[in-house]
Parts: C-alpha cells; sequence; structure tokens
C-alpha cells in the first residue's frame, strides 16, 4: 500500500479501533495468479504485536482452498473533502481529496474442518454479533441439526506477518486548514464524516507546538 510517512500509523491500538469498528474484513488470496477476495465477518485477537483473525467461509466458496499467504483490508471511516473548506485554497491551488483509515494486514491462512474448532469460531462470532444487535442466539453444541450445518462451512485462522496502518487526515496540511475541514465535515453530518472529523481533530492535537 502507497503510504507517505506524513500518513503512516505504528500503534496497533488504531488497528483495535478499526476493528472495534467495523469487524468485516476483505480477505484477498491468490489463485493461478489472480486475485480472488471475500467479504467476511472476524474474530480478532491481538496479544502484544501478535494479531490473528479467525472466521470461515460457506464450504462451495473457492477461497476456501486458498490456504497460504493472504492479504486482509480492515475498512474505517473515509470521506470527501472539498478544497473549499480549506482558508488558502486560492493560493496554494488546493484540490479535491478524501480522507479515510485503513488497515493491511499481511499474513498466513489456515484451514479447517474440524468441527469442535468451527463450532467454537460460529459460536463466538455469534455472540459478538448478537450482542450488537441486542439479541440472544446462540450456537447449541449438543444440537445435531446446528452440528450438522457446520459441514457447510470451512473455518480459517489468519496469522498476520506484516501489518500497514494508514490514516490519511490530512496531516500535510495547515493548522487552519485541517480545522476548516473537520468543522465542515462535522456540519454535514453522517457517521464517517464525523468519524474522520473527530480522527483529523485527534491527529492535530498531536501535532509538536
Amino acid at each position: 500500500m502507497y503510504t507517505p510517512r506524513a500518513f503512516a500509523e505504528a500503534d496497533l491500538t488504531e488497528l483495535d479501533g478499526l476493528i472495534a469498528r467495523d469487524a468485516f474484513v476483505t480477505l484477498v488470496t491468490i489463485a493461478d495468479g489472480l486475485p480472488f477476495v471475500s467479504h467476511l465477518p472476524v474474530l480478532y485477537a491481538r496479544d502484544g504485536e501478535q494479531v490473528v483473525l479467525e472466521g470461515h467461509w460457506a464450504k462451495p466458496n473457492p477461497q476456501a482452498r486458498h490456504a497460504g499467504p493472504a492479504l486482509a483490508i480492515v475498512h474505517g471511516p473515509h470521506a470527501y473533502l472539498s478544497p473549499g473548506w480549506y482558508v488558502d485554497k486560492e493560493e496554494a491551488a488546493r484540490v479535491p481529496t478524501w480522507n479515510y483509515a485503513v488497515a493491511h494486514l499481511h499474513g498466513h491462512l489456515e484451514t479447517t474442518e474440524d468441527t469442535a474448532r468451527l463450532a467454537s469460531i460460529v459460536d463466538r462470532l455469534s455472540q459478538v454479533n448478537e450482542a450488537h444487535v441486542g439479541n440472544d442466539w446462540r450456537f447449541e453444541h449438543d444440537r445435531d441439526d446446528h452440528v450438522r450445518q457446520l459441514r457447510g462451512i470451512v473455518g480459517f485462522r489468519f496469522v498476520a506477518e506484516r501489518i500497514e496502518l494508514k490514516f490519511k487526515l490530512s496531516q500535510n496540511h495547515p493548522v487552519a486548514n485541517v480545522r476548516g475541514a473537520a468543522d465542515a465535515l462535522e456540519r454535514l453530518g453522517g457517521e464517517d464524516n464525523r468519524e474522520i472529523a473527530a480522527l483529523m481533530r485527534d491527529r492535530l492535537d498531536r501535532r509538536p507546538a
């Protein structure tokens, strides 16, 4: 990923935040020289520098047979920025841009069809996501019909070996431009606009005096 130094992040708590916001990743593998992509909910675990994702595919998905190198993309908020929001728009001939936060996790995929491991993945995924919607469906390990449905999926464990974090938040702009753009995004409303505005202000607060 092209990441100018101003936009690079090294603190993995930023990755924690992206996953907490949206644990639905783009998983990319290569087969026969071509990329293959799936979009999947995942379980996330981090112990220091070690990051592990778990999830599953439907068994007919060709990617379920793609163990090995893979790329997981974690998507954060994003927003369009108008040059009209910058105080130096005329003198600096400013142009439109897009601010965003994203993570690329390069690593290794292991697949599994072990019933106990699949049951654990489905159970934990349901616990996390049912809590988000205020409901209580659970995978029942002693129900034969629940266990039989595990035959239709293949599980995976993805271990990250290299992590790239890019937070493009106008760090290369003067303070007045950042404030003007963040204020404009806040006025526009919308979840992504507000999130990007907050991240821009956070990075502004971190600037050396």
